[in-house]
């Protein structure tokens, strides 16, 4: 599942192109997870910010166009959308091809009429048509009041933002000392920090020294694991994110699945000592960690 950084790079790609734009035309697949894409015909994107995992529209009229990618979902651009099946026909008509407008040989397919698995579309006023691709139906879209979060309940009880300058750090700590979960799981479950997956908590993890099993950790641990994070994602975010399988940004894969020291490597020598990389399931979610680097 896209996290932080590949949300992000997302987001960065799509401000230039998204931001002061009209939105003349939408159309989704009947699903009520991605009906509502086509609830924001005639409005102006004013904003486009990012919380978490989630990409947050602001819109002219008040209300925000929320996007959740789930595991499989990708926004591309496509040229020739007319006559894809959606729950609005499009009144525009076909769109002309622009200058400059050919996807990177390495981006996701661009939708078509014939793509089954196109979910939602939204068409702009200088022709441009963003495209929710989404093979497994995973992802989300919503649309609601400025700043109302509550239909959507994890995005309505977020925690901070790792990467934001005003980051709390004893704040921090002190949620985590609140908590009995193991410190991995409470790095997934969003509210001790936003936008954190199963990728950059053992990264983060692993570069503190900090065992994905221990339920609570030190002020200083806590001091070394928020660093660690703002290290690890922004560096993924330098480099497009991470592609293991699904996730593609606009203009292509991400690199930053090269430089993983920890995760997915189990049975591997670690980087710092040599030891043999463990793998263990932890609540359900895998975790890769050292036994001498991260011992207990």
């Amino acid at each position: 599942m896209p996290e932080l950084p590949e949300v992000e790079v997302v987001r960065r790609q799509l401000h230039p192109r998204l931001v002061g734009r009209t939105i003349v035309a939408a159309g989704s697949h009947p699903s009520a997870k991605f009906a509502s894409a086509c609830e924001v015909t005639g409005s102006a994107v004013d904003e486009l910010r990012r919380r978490g995992k989630y990409l947050i529209a602001e819109l002219s009229c008040e209300r925000d166009l929320i996007v959740h990618l789930g595991m499989t979902g990708r926004l591309c651009f496509d040229l020739c959308i007319d006559g894809l099946s959606g729950r609005h026909d499009d009144p525009a008509g076909p769109v002309e091809p622009t200058d400059g407008a050919a996807a990177d040989a390495m981006a996701p397919r661009r939708a078509s009429a014939s793509d089954p698995y196109v979910r939602a579309w939204w068409r702009l006023d200088d022709g441009e048509v963003l495209c929710l691709h989404d093979v497994r139906r995973f992802g989300r879209i919503a649309v609601c009041d400025r700043g109302d979060y509550r239909e959507l309940p994890t995005l309505a009880a977020i925690g901070p933002e790792p990467l934001d300058p005003d980051f709390d750090v004893a704040a921090f700590w002190r949620t985590s000392r609140r908590s009995s979960q193991r410190i991995k799981t409470q790095l997934l479950n969003q509210r001790l920090v936003a936008g954190v997956g199963n990728i950059y908590a053992d990264e983060a993890l692993f570069l503190a020294g900090i065992n994905p099993a221990a339920r609570s950790i030190s002020r200083p641990r806590a001091e070394r694991l928020a660093e660690a994070l703002c290290n690890v994602l922004t560096a993924s975010i330098e480099r497009g994110g991470s592609t293991l399988r699904d996730y593609y940004s606009l203009t292509g894969a991400g690199d930053n699945q090269k430089y993983f020291v920890c995760y997915g490597r189990a049975g591997e020598p670690c980087a710092r000592c040599g030891a043999e990389l463990r793998r263990r399931v932890l609540d359900q979610r895998s975790s890769t960690w050292c036994p001498t680097c991260q011992r207990r």
